[in-house]
């Protein structure tokens, strides 16, 4: 498959074009700077440009079965404005100009889906973010009605503690109230989901739970 990842030169970025690459899809990494993507092996087609561009964004996109997104949010409080939300209505509107349907990505349980019971998470995890995280917690929940309002056949995978451990290969999936999701996962197992989300139907226009 073509495959098209933003944020590729990320900490779960780096890890899903890396994926892509050993799986044999054709990956097109999205990314402001080049030097920054580094992966010893492997040649995915790097895409230099801003999110704000929207010819270069389009350019990135066209062609592709999927778009893969490991966007998010910075955590430095000095951090104003809204340019991840920005820019991924861009990449949502150049999906829609493209004809490319299947958009992967990433938010936390800071937001809800409509298939989740009652659960402390959307209670007390929102307020700790809007204590020591308040932009950021604006922007992932500008990012995400982007998609969600969007035609898009979208899986967003809500995660809330990644950590830089070696995989496991378990991975936990579900609804806050329904399912035994717990926290902590490895960044690696984050990226392995997001790819199986290719082939993976059962969260088609959902928002599931993801953790070890």
């Amino acid at each position: 498959m073509r495959i098209t990842v933003f944020g590729a030169s990320g900490a779960i970025g780096h890890l899903v074009v890396r994926q892509l690459l050993d799986a044999g899809h054709h990956v097109t990494a999205s990314v402001r700077t080049p030097a920054k993507l580094t992966l010893a092996d492997g040649k995915p087609t790097v895409a230099t440009g801003q999110l704000s561009d929207t010819a270069a964004v389009r350019k990135a996109v066209a062609g592709a079965h999927a778009v893969i997104s490991a966007l998010g949010p910075s955590l430095k409080r000095s951090v104003k404005g809204t340019a991840v939300t920005d820019g991924t209505r861009t990449v949502v509107e150049a999906m829609q100009a493209e004809n490319v349907t299947r958009f992967i990505g990433l938010a936390t349980p800071s937001l809800t889906d409509p298939r989740d019971k009652p659960h402390w998470k959307p209670k007390v995890l929102p307020v700790m973010a809007k204590l020591a995280f308040p932009n950021a917690l604006t922007e992932l929940q500008g990012m995400t009605e982007a998609v969600t309002s969007s035609p898009l056949d979208y899986t967003i995978a809500r995660i809330t503690n990644p950590v830089d451990k070696p995989a496991t290969g378990r991975i936990r999936s579900g609804f806050l109230g329904h399912d035994k999701v717990g926290s902590a996962m490895t960044r690696t197992d984050i990226a392995a989901f997001l790819v199986s989300q290719l082939t993976d139907n059962r969260y088609h226009q959902a928002m599931p739970v993801i953790s070890n």
